[in-house]
């Protein structure tokens, strides 16, 4: 066993130790011990711990690996990653304000992938260990919103039908008004029978909807979300915020950037999330690289009333971003995934336009972003952090760009 003192967090809220030693679990300014393996402590035991520390909220957290940082203070947390932004955009050089971060609240979460696999006695659903393919079952899990708790129930059902022994199944479950929305990856094959057999089980489970592998077997009723005034129904497994506080949170700092302007794109839009609740001021133009999400935004716009023109293009954005010459809009909304934008944005600070709303899943790819668009001229105004994955090292930004 040997000793170590934690210096900081690191980006994946693990302790870091001199060395560096990585260190799940522990605080900055506690002293651990443990087994080093590589750079890794094992076993840690705290043996002077920090102020910052308590007692975690669920009593799965030290055998589950759904959440990594219970056992620090919501204060702590929330500091944490407000200075992971700030480190990321002060090693490239930005500099902006930040206003107070938004966390979302236990028990809130509306999706979630739930790994199941068959006992010698039924099933098991829950959440992998840390570092571990092993599940744990979570009954009392403090992250899932309590209507979403029977997904789990349904996962270990599903796996009772469709999955062998040695297989793991992955269960995505989204909360809808319509019920559960469930799309299954891993399982057994489909053929006639089983799909059949299938059909059944999403009846008698009453599940919205049900897809395997893809193909949508089963649907009860349109497992719809709401955004703004339209109603949505998003390709199965397809994108959605975590919860709805933190999408409430991104869209209000995407529309105090958006203000006014009559004529905005928005890039990456996936189904809508914004897009939609924007088109009840401004003419939009969606942009996203996948057909069927485009799709599923344009049928919610055409049913939807007393929004404005949403207009929707399939593209690739990051083989073929939009030039400058065809950015002639009062404001540009983009979010792109963890790798971020960087073709997209080298166009996007060659253009005019006066407003970019940015949101970002990662502050590494987000402060890489907002350099190129400062070089270029564009001011960081403020920034927003959401903290939608409590308990969790993620962290959503949405940054308010103006041209200098």
């Amino acid at each position: 066993m040997t000793e170590h003192t934690i210096l900081r967090l690191g980006h994946h809220g693990d302790g870091i130790a001199e060395g560096p030693v990585f260190v799940p679990l522990a605080l900055p300014g506690e002293v651990v011990s443990g087994d080093l393996n590589g750079d890794k402590l094992e076993n840690m035991r705290v043996v002077t711990p920090s102020d910052l520390r308590v007692k975690a909220p669920c009593r799965h957290y030290k055998s589950c690996g759904g959440c990594s940082l219970q056992h620090a203070s919501d204060d702590f947390v929330a500091d944490w990653k407000v200075d992971v932004v700030r480190q990321a955009l002060a090693a490239q050089n930005v500099e902006t304000t930040f206003r107070p971060i938004h966390t979302s609240p236990a028990q809130s979460r509306r999706r979630a992938v739930i790994s199941v696999r068959r006992t010698k006695k039924g099933a098991m659903a829950g959440f992998h260990m840390r570092a571990s393919d092993v599940i744990t079952e979570i009954p009392d899990c403090q992250l899932l919103h309590p209507d979403l708790m029977p997904a789990l129930k349904v996962a270990e059902e599903l796996a009772m039908v469709g999955s062998s022994r040695k297989a793991e199944l992955s269960v995505t479950a989204t909360l809808s008004p319509e019920g559960l929305d469930v799309a299954v990856a891993g399982g057994k094959p489909l053929d006639g029978p089983f799909q059949a057999q299938l059909g059944q089980e999403a009846q008698r489970l009453n599940l919205a909807r049900l897809a395997w592998d893809g193909e949508v077997i089963a649907t009860r009723m349109p497992p719809f979300q709401p955004f703004g005034a339209a109603k949505v129904t998003p390709p199965p497994g397809s994108f959605l915020q975590a919860t709805h506080d933190g999408e409430a949170a991104l869209l209000q700092a995407v529309q105090d950037i958006v203000g006014d302007a009559a004529k905005v794109a928005d890039l990456f839009a996936g189904c809508g999330t914004f897009s939609l609740p924007l088109a009840q001021k401004a003419e939009v133009h969606a942009i996203e690289g996948i057909k069927s999400m485009m799709q599923a935004l344009d049928h919610g716009w055409r049913h939807a009333v007393g929004l404005k023109k949403v207009t929707t293009e399939t593209r690739d954005l990051f083989r073929n971003p939009v030039m400058p010459i065809d950015l002639k809009y009062d404001a540009v909304v983009i979010d792109p995934p963890r790798a971020g934008a960087e073709a997209q944005t080298i166009e996007l600070s060659k253009s005019d336009v006066p407003k970019i709303a940015f949101v970002s899943c990662n502050p590494v790819t987000f402060a890489r972003d907002a350099a190129i668009l400062q070089r270029a001229g564009y001011v960081l105004d403020w920034v927003q952090v959401v903290d939608q994955f409590r308990w969790s090292s993620h962290i959503e930004v949405v940054g308010s760009f103006t041209r200098g």
